[in-house]
């Protein structure tokens, strides 16, 4: 990273603030006494969860997106979405399967190992949703090539978002309604682990629906801010 890249990222008040709460999401997640704040420790684990994937990993996405810090600016970043929102499946349903749940909550590399592979994967996800397309006709004019130049958003983040938002509902919606406790751990706690659902169903899912929604808001109107200059181009040809 050059030193007027770093000079332009630090210039960016919006990237700056979003990088701030970001880092203060992860420090409330990670060292704050959330199983004192909250009524057991699985819903503090979801709480947790929920802080970094939902919270902390989007907004490090918007303080990194396209800049020389992102490490997906040399990979065709949209079209991975999608492959990501599967790893994120893989990695969310593993921690939560009763083996590797445990042993997140009894081992301290476990749950460093955990915490470390939501936080990867949540990332990866954001930072293919808002990584910025190529320009597609950069002889076109400047107001028509903004539609695809940084800031433009490719459909397969609308659908990254979507699965995942499927995924995090399901499992969710799975925790909250489950008749008997999932992990022995909790077994005298099944309330914890209907509250830890909800959790997983309000904030994860809804994050995630929330922005695929803004996502294919924002791809809609980019289409049709790029269709008066492909029509009337068509009339000249």
């Amino acid at each position: 990273m050059t030193r007027a890249e770093v000079g332009a990222w630090t210039r960016s008040p919006k990237r700056a603030v979003a990088l701030a709460v970001a880092l203060a999401g992860l420090a409330c997640a990670w060292l704050t006494p959330l199983p004192e704040l909250l009524p057991g420790p699985f819903s503090a684990h979801m709480a947790t969860h929920m802080t970094v994937v939902a919270v902390a990993a989007p907004l490090l996405a918007l303080a990194v997106a396209g800049t020389a810090l992102d490490p997906m600016r040399r990979l065709p970043a949209p079209l991975l979405a999608v492959p990501a929102s599967l790893l994120e499946l893989v990695v969310v349903s593993s921690w939560h399967a009763p083996a590797l749940h445990h042993l997140a909550r009894a081992s301290f590399v476990g749950f460093a190992a955990e915490q470390a592979t939501f936080l990867a994967s949540a990332l990866c996800v954001w930072l293919c949703v808002l990584a910025p397309e190529p320009s597609a006709a950069p002889s076109q004019p400047a107001n028509i090539r903004g539609a695809y130049e940084p800031g433009g958003r490719s459909g397969a983040g609308v659908v990254a978002l979507l699965l995942t938002s499927m995924h995090m509902t399901l499992l969710g919606a799975l925790l909250a309604l489950a008749p008997r406790p999932l992990y022995h751990a909790h077994a005298a706690a099944l309330a914890d682990q209907h509250l830890g659902g909800a959790l997983m169903l309000s904030l994860g899912g809804a994050v995630y629906l929330a922005a695929a929604l803004v996502l294919a808001a924002t791809l809609v109107g980019q289409r049709g801010a790029a269709a008066p200059y492909s029509s009337s181009r068509s009339i000249r040809s």
